[in-house]
């Protein structure tokens, strides 16, 4: 299916999609499957990717066969990832001139399951700047349910069967569709089949970057 011609409006993504924390998170995840003794890799990765902090330090525990640490392991991954932050964050290639081109023509948002205080920071790091901004905290159901992106679309005013949606994981694609909303995938694992509605290796891809000079509203 090709992209819509007109969308009332776009929701990024941020983690593994516009920024490159990736990265961060999973040296900070590498650091404490380490600390419990196991080894870290694709596989490992796949259980936590998209998931909330919380999220991904219980699916941890129960993989450590400690449910019961699940709240020492969220601290622990805390600290880890903002020290990550803290070193600074890339914008992924063509994140700035996409949202730059988009947001010319369709308002825009960010939809993200990390903690505000993260998402800030990366989209800062990255030079990335939006009137609109969604973080875990902001809904009492993170994704992959559908709060945060009907969050979003109603803070832009726009209906979500009306809004096209970009993300990078299975979770985000999950909250996304639940929500109604075209969801365009542009995978941050290699191998990680996505159900979208359309997908592109990098937000850099020259038809992407030709749809957001014409997307109207």
């Amino acid at each position: 299916m090709g992209l819509p011609e007109v969308a009332g409006a776009v929701v990024f993504d941020c983690d593994g999609l516009l920024v490159d924390t990736e990265s961060g998170w999973s040296r900070a995840e590498s650091a404490i499957f380490a600390e419990h003794g196991f080894g870290f890799g694709a596989e490992q990765k796949a259980l936590l990717i998209g998931k909330t902090l919380e999220d991904g330090a219980a699916a941890m525990a129960a993989y450590f066969g400690r449910p019961d640490d699940a709240a020492a392991i969220a601290g622990r991954l805390h600290e880890l990832v903002a020290r990550e932050l803290a070193a600074g964050a890339d914008a992924l290639p063509g994140a700035r001139e996409l949202v730059a081109a988009v947001r010319e023509r369709v308002p825009v948002a960010v939809a993200s399951n990390s903690p505000r205080e993260f998402v800030d920071a990366a989209l800062a790091s990255a030079g990335l700047e939006f009137g609109e901004v969604l973080a875990a905290e902001d809904v009492a159901r993170p994704k992959p349910a559908p709060d945060l992106y009907r969050a979003a679309s109603a803070r832009l005013g726009v209906p979500p069967e009306r809004c096209v949606a970009f993300e990078d994981s299975r979770t985000g694609v999950a909250s996304a569709r639940a929500a109604g909303m075209f969801v365009v995938g542009v995978p941050s694992l290699a191998g990680i089949a996505l159900d979208v509605d359309a997908v592109f290796g990098s937000l850099a891809d020259p038809a992407l970057v030709e749809w957001a000079s014409r997307v109207r509203s």
